[in-house]
């Protein structure tokens, strides 16, 4: 997720906002409490920024976002402190085949209007996901499935509005045939774009977006847009994470140095990541507070394969600027040990991740002027680092910078944009300039999460619109393995060769550096770096 939880670059895919901290899913920011903050006795404040899209499941892939979406909806399953599957909305997903998978709901689940929760929620959600008139970012997540290509055709109008590979059984039973076999096509359903939807929903999809009705842990209360977003607790939640406090606002700020001084000054309760610029004093500022773990992300650089500067350029550019980063003095340093220096491009909390044995993410300036000259080097020598401002970047950023040109002589120049949402339109738009900061937190814990929703040509968060048909081919075999383990044995060889190509460069892990004020309780995080909002209480 983008910026945190899953899947553009944090809420899965997800991308993550925030530099110390979410692809997926992290986040942004704001200082003061601009908006109609008062809070209701029993409710919880974190700073969560504006959400790119409106809140619809499948559009949003972002951490801003997706801490609203997963707090107002509530798909299959999801996953416990060790990425293990933990189930939700259902009973049971099965197969013998990993082909043809047969999910039982639980009964008695109801949406926040009072709809009964059906196979058939599922199957007309998933069916308008999928729909490329509806133009939703996480569609490609439904390619799997037959009849996806009907409903979503590389090109023309679609031949059908509904996938024939989903299949009502009864109303807590229904079928989903794969076009081949996914071994990890369960995992897959963890992540947030696969919620069902209300009948109300189609009535007016755009208005939905702005009050959306889940069936989920919180209901919407409130959207004053690029200030709080304010939901209260389902009593009639029939989920394991049944809220443990009132409500939740999601507040927005400009800079993740205003929301750490108000939690200091008990004007917030929760920071997801404290800015570089607090970082070394946190610990001692928060005491019990203090929150500090490592989690499902990486942070790399990814070069706009379209642009001036890095279009048809020579991998082993890509790898003498990877061995140009100090890596090790960035983290001990400006990053204050919060991040740890990426060896591979998954980390280690996903089943896959594995020592490439290379020295491409090893600082040594001779090999990597050495690289940079055999590939032809940087056209102009001199190349661009978008990223918001909004998330704690500038500092490291500047770091890279200077590690670079100090190493290779290339002229390295920050770009910020003011907040992620433009960051991100930026992105989406083929708008970079050369290279952006990307940010990714799982959605689901396995490699594949790291590898095909970021570097597949058809991949909606591969931003870089980085292409290689042979890394694509590799990636369908592997989606054909006979089993999880084998899957992802094919996928850390689809990894080896991305080393080759260098769609990105990775930069570190994440670490969450966060913390919470003394009016709040039981604050914990899980594996891909969320808050686990429904378990916090208030004293």
């Amino acid at each position: 997720m983008r910026g945190a939880k899953s899947a553009k670059w944090v809420a899965g895919a997800i991308i993550v906002a925030m530099s110390a901290t979410a692809c997926g899913s992290s986040d942004s920011g704001d200082g003061k409490d601009k908006g109609n903050g008062n809070k209701p006795a029993g409710y919880v404040s974190i700073d969560v920024g504006e959400p790119q899209k409106p809140l619809i499941p499948a559009d949003t892939n972002e951490s801003n976002g997706s801490y609203v979406i997963q707090a107002l909806f509530t798909q299959l399953l999801d996953f416990d402190a060790n990425g293990e599957i933990v189930y939700t909305n259902a009973e049971s997903v099965s197969t013998e085949d990993s082909k043809t998978w047969t999910v039982k709901l639980k009964p008695g689940w109801k949406f926040h209007n009072g709809e009964a929760v059906t196979s058939q929620s599922y199957i007309d959600a998933w069916n308008w996901y999928a729909n490329i008139k509806n133009n939703q970012q996480n569609s490609f997540w439904f390619g799997d499935i037959v009849g996806y290509d009907d409903v979503h055709p590389e090109k023309g109008e679609p031949k059908a509005d509904k996938m024939s590979g989903l299949k009502a059984v009864d109303d807590t039973t229904f079928t989903i045939e794969l076009k081949d076999k996914v071994p990890y096509f369960n995992y897959k359903l963890g992540y947030s774009t696969w919620a069902p939807l209300p009948k109300v929903f189609y009535d007016d999809p755009k208005a939905f977006g702005q009050k959306p009705v889940g069936n989920g842990p919180y209901k919407f209360e409130k959207w004053t847009h690029k200030k709080l977003i304010q939901v209260a607790a389902n009593p009639d939640y029939k989920g394991p994470d049944k809220a443990a406090n009132k409500g939740i606002q999601f507040k927005n700020y400009t800079t993740v140095e205003a929301a750490y001084q108000d939690v200091l000054s008990g004007n917030l309760d929760i920071i997801r990541q404290v800015g570089p610029t607090d970082l070394p004093k946190y610990k001692q500022d928060l005491g019990n507070g203090a929150i500090e773990q490592p989690y499902a992300a990486i942070q790399s650089l990814v070069p706009a394969f379209y642009s001036k500067t890095f279009k048809d350029i020579d991998p082993k550019v890509l790898q003498g600027l990877s061995m140009a980063i100090d890596r090790d003095t960035i983290t001990k340093t400006v990053l204050n040990n919060t991040r740890t220096p990426a060896t591979s491009f998954t980390p280690p909390q996903v089943k896959g991740n594995q020592d490439l044995g290379t020295d491409v993410f090893t600082y040594n300036p001779e090999k990597a002027k050495k690289l940079i000259t055999e590939g032809g080097g940087v056209p102009e020598n001199k190349f661009f680092i978008q990223y918001n401002s909004d998330g704690g970047h500038k500092e490291w950023v500047t770091a890279v910078c200077e590690s670079i040109r100090k190493a290779t002589g290339v002229d390295c120049v920050g770009d910020p944009k003011p907040d992620f949402p433009t960051d991100l339109e930026a992105r989406d738009n083929d708008q970079v300039k050369s290279m952006y900061r990307g940010g990714w937190v799982a959605d689901y814990p396995v490699n594949v999460n790291f590898i095909k929703e970021l570097y597949h040509t058809n991949a909606e968060s591969n931003n870089g619109r980085f292409s290689n048909k042979e890394i694509d081919k590799m990636m369908a075999e592997g989606d054909k393995a006979n089993s999880l383990d084998e899957a992802v044995k094919a996928y850390q060889e689809v990894e080896k060769k991305l080393l080759e190509e260098m769609p990105a460069i990775p930069l570190w892990y994440y670490r969450i550096n966060g913390g919470h004020g003394d009016k709040v309780d039981n604050v914990k995080v899980d594996f891909h770096g969320d808050i686990e909002l429904t378990q916090v209480s208030t004293k």
